[in-house]
């Protein structure tokens, strides 16, 4: 199953001269790349919903926080954890 996952943009830059708007969104502690031409008003320290790497939508914090418990609850942090080649007992 595919799903958007919560981050929370920590920096924004263009790539491709200046053609893309990226930004590094933080997972939980896992930090990954993702495109923001989706959401134009996205800005550092929003949480957007990202799937497969574009940001789809802004969300609220508090609803961020919700989503990170409950995949926190069915695993699902430890699999993308995993997924990132990053060690959990980092985070």
């Amino acid at each position: 199953m595919c799903l958007a996952i919560p981050g929370k943009i920590k920096s924004i830059e263009y790539q491709y001269d200046g053609l893309v708007r990226m930004a590094r969104v933080a997972f939980g502690g896992i930090v990954k790349e993702a495109s923001l031409d989706m959401v134009p008003l996205a800005k550092e320290g929003d949480y957007v919903l990202v799937h497969v790497g574009v940001a789809i939508s802004i969300v609220d914090e508090e609803e961020a926080e919700k989503t990170f418990a409950y995949l926190r609850e069915i695993g699902e942090l430890d699999e993308l954890t995993e997924s990132s080649q990053i060690d959990r007992h980092a985070l």
